[in-house]
């Protein structure tokens, strides 16, 4: 279970734990926060590029891909949000002797992670109930 818990009543910080892990949420300046943490958009964008980073670190070890660094840049266009267009661009970095089927090979199965499946392939319900 996540939980997330507001840090102190005068502010907009609150922590989120999973498991053992905890980190600071917060809003933007802009939106009366004071910026101390991520947002949860930032959150949402990052799952993506944390799932494809891990997804082609899987896929190289279990095919004997030779991959040394990998980075990921998430991009978001949120100005067409409120029209139910919200538009991430997931830049892919990898290093290591690759030949060009190894790197198209990462390049599909980054695309095909869980976080990516999960934001384009699938209808999400969500419950939001009080607690007891």
């Amino acid at each position: 279970m996540i939980t997330v818990t507001r840090i102190n009543h005068s502010e907009t910080r609150h922590e989120v734990t999973i498991r053992d892990h905890a980190l600071t949420v917060d809003m933007a300046p802009s939106e009366g926060g004071a910026d101390d943490g991520p947002d949860p958009h930032d959150l949402y964008d990052s799952a993506l590029g944390a799932c494809k980073a891990l997804t082609i670190l899987w896929y190289a070890q279990r095919n004997a891909i030779p991959v040394q660094d990998i980075e990921i840049a998430v991009a978001r266009d949120s100005s067409q949000e409120r029209r139910g267009i919200y538009r991430l661009t997931a830049t892919v970095a990898v290093s290591g002797p690759l030949s060009s089927e190894q790197r198209e090979a990462l390049l599909a199965v980054a695309a095909k992670c869980p976080v990516h499946k999960l934001m384009t392939g699938v209808t999400t319900e969500i419950a939001t109930v009080w607690a007891d």
